[in-house]
């Protein structure tokens, strides 16, 4: 039953609300595979080919979601990611490190540094696009409970 529904079903995006994204990675073909399979009618994909060049977007730019490479030009992801959580604009910015690393090492030092999620190369595009919607809203969550806490601190003072 489930397979006939799933087949008769039309296409959709999966990426649907108002979206974002800087895809971050010295491939250039991942770069084209990402703008042209995560893009929707809603989401909004930017590229950068390297950590310096993605700081410069991040810091310049609103993004909802940033997905990086570990292993790219300086500064690298991991870097990168560091830089991220201690700006205080960026702290609270979604990430989802993509990478060829899956060695415990560095799926722990994503974690410790503060991303939100782990993908592994080679990218399952769809299942991306699933991912990246699931982080997105839950990081709308954490934001939405942030601003309550600080209106409840208000009131409370």
């Amino acid at each position: 039953m489930y397979i006939e529904t799933a087949q008769k079903s039309a296409w959709t995006f999966v990426l649907n609300d108002p979206t974002k994204v800087l895809v971050v990675d010295d491939d250039p073909i991942l770069l084209e595979f990402a703008s042209v399979h995560l893009a929707s009618p809603a989401a909004v994909i930017e590229t950068a080919r390297d950590g310096a060049m993605a700081w410069s977007m991040l810091t310049s730019g609103e993004f909802d979601i940033a997905l990086m490479d570990i292993q790219m030009p300086e500064p690298d992801g991991f870097s990168l990611l560091a830089r991220i959580r201690s700006e205080p604009r960026l702290r609270h910015l979604p990430v989802i490190m993509i990478t060829n690393h899956e060695d415990i090492a560095s799926i722990d030092r994503a974690y410790a540094l503060g991303a939100n999620s782990f993908a592994t190369k080679p990218v399952n595009w769809r299942l991306l696009s699933y991912h990246v919607r699931y982080v997105l809203r839950a990081s709308r969550v954490e934001q939405e409970l942030r601003q309550l806490h600080r209106q409840a601190e208000i009131v409370g003072r």
